[in-house]
């Protein structure tokens, strides 16, 4: 799994190099101080021999002429060493600090991008498989708690073990009985590490499922908020998300109350250690076998000795606390779009709207045991307009889904342009087929941005005559910034009938091979519904036009009109063959005359 997203920082590789290096050498630098300590204590004070100092330390300094110094000259000499080494190792600090941020920043980048990139390729049902308020935590807090772990890593997985090591063989090299004392801590602390490790994962990812289930709430909440107020509900979601919120308080205190344990155990282990050193090394220097400053030095290498041991415990609880988040990135980098087109023809292109429906069976879930369409047989002429009539519920926006293979057929075929939808490049299939689905999706921007999604390239006359067809170009025009108009996060600061006619504007300017509007017009007036009809029948007779209608009004003019019932394509004719024939046709119709009589 490390391995796995080691990847992603490509491009910032120099830094996660770099930051190791100059920890290295602020490593070597402060280890070395404390020697440097003793020599200034037991040399330049109290008069023993640099001689008589073990070490490769001691070495260096007497080939340099430290040995030839005594008294104050040593002490100074030493001392401005000492600054010189602490300055250095604070110059390489700081930087290793930097690249470790550069590094990291940039590897959380990446790997956000690459989630977000991953993401774009999912099928619906790839979507269907995880909330939105879980890919929100996984790109926002398990991303952050990653790239958090790997810039400690950068620094403490390299200091402290080589922190760790050098001291310890300092220790040693001072006094080797004293140093039994970290035989016995060393176990300890082993043992406590691992069993708040083991005890700590599980509960991290009960953690995130209770984040995920947090977000949805609150991504519910805001993106509803109107029809929150609507029906007074404000106490409801209130209440829904002090549970919430509870809930997730709750399970981050299980998590982290096992977590916590691991500073008081390190802390009681330094102390203990201190105060056993300075008892039995207090007795050493009374028996003549160790010197004061050799003690002074030693407590300082146990010191870094346990404070190199505290960061290899923060390093293990981080990776516990990162495991969890690792583990779900890699869900979503390891999920399988369902529908791929590798095997496409690239140069193939969409020749015209034809379609053709051969045996369609279709499934949302492979394990479902009755299918959602069956055995549907349908052809489509190109420049056709078909209506589609069926109740909530009859799949019929599961039908046109299939077109631009949104969802992939369980059995049977579906063509366009006389080829199977499989044989194209999604990109191509996908630019050839217009959709304006049910729910009528705006985006933060202006007016003009939004309708450009539809053709990035078109000119203003372009849009104009888009919206124009759509009947959205007259109420555009009225506002004081006209097609430079900011829209407010999913178009809220405009009704719902402008909402439908701007989606239709945008498909309209992709000028498609096909034409999908699932019930894209039922927030219009039937007016103006009349009008958005004739227009792209006018300006779009060669394109293909599948109209998912609740409104007899909207599709009785259509070349044919499919009516679904349960999945299955119960009748097709022109609005006077269906009103003869068709018992369903002729219930819909009758009710919606009805409505009419008695308005």
């Amino acid at each position: 799994m490390i391995k796995r997203l080691l990847r992603y920082t490509k491009g910032y590789g120099i830094y996660a190099f770099l930051a190791p290096a100059t920890i290295i050498l602020e490593v070597l630098l402060e280890v070395a101080i404390p020697f440097l300590m003793s020599v200034i204590i037991d040399s330049g004070i109290n008069g023993i021999p640099l001689t008589e100092k073990n070490g490769i330390i001691a070495e260096m300094l007497i080939k340099f002429g430290f040995a030839e110094k005594q008294g104050l000259d040593l002490v100074i000499a030493t001392g401005i060493l000492m600054v010189a080494m602490a300055c250095i190792s604070l110059a390489c600090g700081a930087s290793a600090a930097y690249f470790a941020a550069k590094a990291g920043m940039g590897f959380g980048k990446n790997l956000r991008g690459a989630m977000f990139s991953k993401i774009q390729d999912f099928s619906f049902s790839n979507v269907d498989k995880f909330s939105t308020g879980s890919l929100i935590t996984r790109m926002t807090t398990d991303v952050g708690m990653i790239q958090n772990a790997f810039m400690m890593a950068l620094r403490m997985l390299v200091r402290s073990p080589l922190m760790f090591a050098m001291a310890i063989g300092m220790a040693i090299g001072i006094n080797k009985k004293l140093s039994l004392v970290f035989l016995i801590v060393g176990p300890l602390l082993g043992f406590a590490l691992i069993f708040i490790g083991t005890k700590a994962h599980p509960r991290f990812e009960r953690m995130f499922k209770k984040y995920d289930k947090f977000n949805t709430s609150i991504q519910e909440n805001l993106i509803s908020i109107r029809v929150v107020k609507a029906f007074v509900r404000s106490k409801h979601e209130k209440e829904k998300f002090q549970i919430s919120n509870d809930e997730l308080k709750a399970a981050s205190i299980f998590a982290e109350k096992l977590i916590i344990l691991n500073s008081p155990i390190m802390m009681v282990a330094v102390y203990s250690c201190i105060l056993s050193i300075l008892w039995f090394g207090t007795k050493l220097i009374f028996v003549g076998e160790m010197q004061l400053g050799d003690l002074m030095s030693f407590i300082t290498y146990v010191q870094q000795i346990l404070m190199s041991l505290m960061m290899i415990s923060m390093i293990f609880v981080m990776s516990v606390m990162a495991k969890a988040s690792m583990k779900r990135v890699c869900e979503v980098l390891d999920e399988t779009p369902t529908i791929s087109d590798n095997n496409a023809d690239e140069n193939l292109k969409v020749e015209s709207g034809d379609i053709e429906f051969k045996n369609v069976f279709f499934k949302y879930n492979e394990t479902a045991e009755e299918p959602v369409l069956s055995d549907i047989n349908l052809s489509i002429k190109s420049g056709e307009t078909v209506g589609i009539l069926g109740g909530t519920g009859s799949a019929k926006s599961s039908l046109v889904q299939l077109i631009p293979r949104l969802y992939d057929v369980t059995g049977g075929e579906v063509s366009v342009g006389g080829r199977n939808v499989k044989d194209y490049k999604l990109e191509t299939l996908r630019d050839s087929v217009s959709m304006v689905l049910q729910s009528n999706v705006l985006f933060s921007g202006t007016i003009e941005e939004n309708l450009r999604w539809g053709n990035e390239h078109a000119t203003m006359e372009e849009i104009r005559a888009a919206a124009k067809i759509s009947c959205a170009d007259d109420f555009v025009m009225s506002f004081p910034e006209q097609y430079q108009t900011e829209l407010e996060q999913g178009g809220v600061n405009v009704s719902g009938g402008q909402k439908q006619r701007l989606c239709i504007a945008r498909a309209l300017l992709k000028n498609p091979k096909i034409l999908i509007l699932d019930d894209s017009t039922s927030a219009v007036d039937t007016a103006t519904d009349a009008k958005i009809r004739e227009g792209m029948k006018n300006s779009l007779p060669d394109t293909t036009k599948i109209i998912i209608a609740q409104r007899i009004n909207s599709i009785q003019h259509a070349d044919k009109i499919i009516v679904i019932d349960d999945g299955k394509i119960n009748d097709i004719g022109t609005h006077e063959e269906l009103l003869a024939r068709n018992e369903i046709y002729k219930d819909v119709y009758n009710s919606q005359q009805e409505g009419k009589m008695e308005q």
